[in-house]
């Protein structure tokens, strides 16, 4: 990779405008094969550094994904993932809350989904809708209940700011590294997407009514984006921006920057509870039987 993956990191304190932000950079791949090849290397690595991960059993790894439709949060997820053994990763996808976590603070629901030490959890959308849709679309935080003190705009937008950088850093103090990537796409690219899918019949159940609904809102997403950026991309819990107008490039950085991570943090697989005598009389006795 030509690039470090440190140039698409918001640094704390960052006022991000987004139309200052690529949605396209020069590719990280000579051609398909060399793409394929650098992929196939990330992907060896971060299987090995996932078998690392729960050995170790000190740390846990919560990837976070957000993104406009169509920015290909599935195909990062399925392409860098693909090589991950299934029992050491659990991927959790956020949809519209239901009657009990509408009765809940909005953390609730995704904190019961955090990952255990050893494994890797990753959120397809997260808490972070909470201040992306919920705040584009205002008639969702009127149905959600709260106290009249708790629902003042625009001040509750800097509270609920708060809210998740405190938790985020709470996780990293017990041992969970968050990475959060906001997959960055332009609108046209947005646009192409959407008709190749409605031109595509295996990909037609993609696509709905809302998908169009929600394109209307594009510069309101993106203010709202920019803003949730700059103020919850912290030391201990970065937001990654990733060009997304091309797919393979946004693989390959993604798939860097959690293979960096894992490399991070300098673990090391247990001593064996047997020493070298026993270990060396356990060999001699299988070579007897």
């Amino acid at each position: 990779m030509k690039k470090s993956p440190d140039a698409y990191r918001v640094a704390p304190g960052d006022k991000v405008k987004l139309k200052h932000w690529p949605t396209r950079v020069a590719p990280l791949y000579r051609d398909k094969d060399d793409y394929a090849q650098q992929l196939a290397a990330h992907v060896a690595r971060l299987s090995e550094m996932q078998n690392l991960l729960y050995a170790h059993n000190r740390y846990a790894l919560l990837l976070i994904f957000q993104a406009m439709d169509a920015a290909g949060k599935d195909g990062v997820i399925k392409h860098v993932m693909s090589g991950v053994n299934p029992q050491g990763c659990q991927v959790f996808s956020f949809k519209h809350p239901s009657a009990l976590e509408l009765d809940h603070d909005f953390l609730w629901r995704t904190t019961q989904c955090l990952p255990e030490r050893g494994r890797i959890g990753i959120f397809n959308r997260s808490y972070y809708e909470e201040v992306l849709i919920v705040r584009v679309h205002p008639e969702i935080l009127k149905a959600q209940s709260l106290p009249k003190e708790a629902a003042k705009t625009p001040r509750i937008w800097a509270e609920r700011y708060t809210s998740i950088n405190n938790l985020e850093h709470h996780l990293h103090l017990n041992g969970t590294r968050v990475v959060k990537f906001f997959l960055h796409l332009s609108r046209e690219e947005q646009r192409q997407r959407f008709l190749a899918r409605l031109d595509d019949p295996a990909k037609n159940w993609k696509f709905t009514v809302d998908d169009i609904a929600e394109r209307e809102h594009w510069p309101d997403y993106m203010k709202a984006y920019g803003e949730m950026l700059g103020a919850t991309s912290t030391a201990c819990a970065p937001w990654h921006v990733v060009p997304t107008d091309d797919k393979l490039n946004a693989r390959l950085i993604v798939s860097q920057v959690i293979a960096d991570t894992l490399d991070s943090l300098k673990m090391q697989y247990p001593e064996p509870s047997c020493d070298a005598a026993e270990l060396a009389d356990i060999r001699k006795r299988l070579s007897r039987t």
